[in-house]
């Protein structure tokens, strides 16, 4: 009965913890979890490729072993050779023993060789998988990016939509359910205009209120200064218009 009761227990709180959690540092969450599972995957994949590279070099080397102990193990029977037919015995002793030391060396290259070879077979089939992995965890990765960017917009619509529901409410708790009214909406909307427009004029009452107001004129000053520079410059300015009046009715009374 007390493990059915803590069983219980635990999944009360684990559902309150999650009703409490918010939804877009969760979202958050699986977009930094995705990110570190990609990253590592990169990681892993490249010590993968690195492996093959390196099985590649030590083909190189190995297939350069085998080719000099070849062709030492080769000299050193034809030096044999030329110490049998010369009659030196003790050429052909050892010279035979130094072919047979290469054969020696010949044969674990060789073996050596056709391991690295076998591995080399199989890096190449693991890297092409590796990378085949990231490829498609990539994948993945762009689609979870769009759900996010999908589950915040339904997010921020909810949002919108319960704060549209709580001022509905707000408003319809201030009604009289026997006899609805607006009266109370109204008037708070008056006083928040009354008080706007308060505090409008003691701002302009203020210091502050003076040189904002002030800045405003020189702003337009300014601006009236600017636009009349453009005029000049295109012929149109005022002065430019009053000129050609002048000398018509300096004509009109020299007529």
């Amino acid at each position: 009965m007390l493990k059915k009761w803590w069983n219980y227990i635990k999944s009360w709180f684990n559902k309150t913890s999650n009703d409490m959690m918010d939804p877009e540092i969760e979202i958050q969450m699986a977009i930094d979890q995705a990110n570190k599972k990609n990253q590592d995957l990169r990681n892993q994949a490249a010590n993968i490729v690195a492996h093959r590279t390196q099985l590649e070099a030590k083909i190189e080397k190995a297939a350069d072993q085998v080719g000099e102990a070849r062709e030492m193990a080769k000299q050193a029977i034809l030096k044999a050779e030329e110490a049998k037919a010369a009659g030196d015995t003790a050429g052909v002793t050892k010279w035979t023993n130094i072919a047979q030391g290469q054969a020696t060396k010949l044969q674990a290259a060789e073996n050596n060789l056709t391991s690295l070879t076998a591995q080399y077979e199989t890096s190449i089939k693991q890297a092409d998988e590796a990378k085949a992995a990231v490829q498609a965890n990539a994948l993945k990765l762009q689609e979870l990016s769009a759900k996010q960017m999908q589950l915040l917009g339904a997010l921020q619509q909810a949002k919108m939509q319960e704060s549209v529901n709580a001022a509905v409410e707000s408003m319809s708790s201030t009604m009289d359910d026997s006899m609805p009214s607006l009266e109370d909406v109204e008037n708070k909307i008056e006083k928040r205009q009354a008080q706007a427009m308060a505090k409008a004029e003691v701002f302009d009452a203020t210091p502050e209120g003076g040189e904002a107001e002030l800045r405003q004129a020189m702003n337009e000053a300014q601006a009236d200064a600017k636009l009349e520079e453009l005029k000049a410059e295109l012929g149109l300015s005022d002065e430019a218009d009053a000129a050609p009046e002048a000398e018509g009715e300096s004509s009109g009374m020299a007529n």
